[in-house]
């Protein structure tokens, strides 16, 4: 696996550090997946903990109750990531679940865990998160985290809403940040909209 990770490190040094953030030093919008550095690697995503809605889309229907909501953004990531790009060897959310349970005290439930932070410009992982990752992601995969940190939903000028989902790619052992992203989509209901943003994520066709 070392000696897979090292074109990885390479390729996204070269494309995922420039995407990485503007110039002020947020996210940079629309950057997709480095997928090409990818193939074949084995990548565990993270739950959702974050949803957010302007209040003036009046989206509270659509969007509770919240722990639903959370479920079908989760459930829209996995299909886009799966059938998309199915040469990256995914490990879903479920299992992370799957394993916490079967060590509690040890294993930390990855829909507690702080990955809410991760929406935020950081440079390492912080701890007490970067332990809990690193435990967790070890005990079903290898090193590398990809992490939905947020989803955020903002009215457009023509009525419609704007979804907005922060995304890190992340390197458990060491804590590093290895390619960032903030996808966008828009539509007339949080889940069209997000669908459009996951297409950006993973562009597929």
């Amino acid at each position: 696996m070392a000696q897979r990770l090292i074109p990885l490190i390479a390729a996204i040094a070269a494309t995922g550090c420039a995407s990485a953030s503007s110039g002020d030093g947020s996210p940079a919008p629309g950057s997709p997946l480095p997928l090409s550095a990818m193939i074949g690697v084995e990548v565990v995503v993270y739950p959702l903990t974050m949803i957010l809605a302007e209040a003036t889309l009046e989206w509270d229907d659509a969007l509770s109750p919240r722990d639903s909501a959370l479920g079908v953004a989760d459930s829209l990531i996995a299909i886009a990531l799966t059938e998309r790009t199915p040469e990256v060897m995914w490990v879903m959310p479920e299992e992370l679940r799957r394993v916490a349970r079967l060590a509690p005290g040890l294993l930390v439930d990855p829909d507690r865990m702080a990955t809410a932070a991760l929406r935020h410009r950081l440079s390492k992982l912080p701890d007490p998160l970067f332990s809990q990752m690193r435990s967790l992601t070890g005990a079903v995969g290898d090193r590398l985290a990809l992490v939905p940190a947020s989803l955020f939903f903002f009215r457009e000028s023509d009525g419609t809403g704007r979804a907005e989902l922060t995304i890190v790619l992340v390197d458990v052992r060491l804590g590093d940040f290895w390619w960032r992203s903030v996808v966008k989509g828009t539509g007339p209901d949080p889940w069209t909209a997000f669908r459009e943003a996951l297409e950006t994520l993973a562009p597929g066709l």
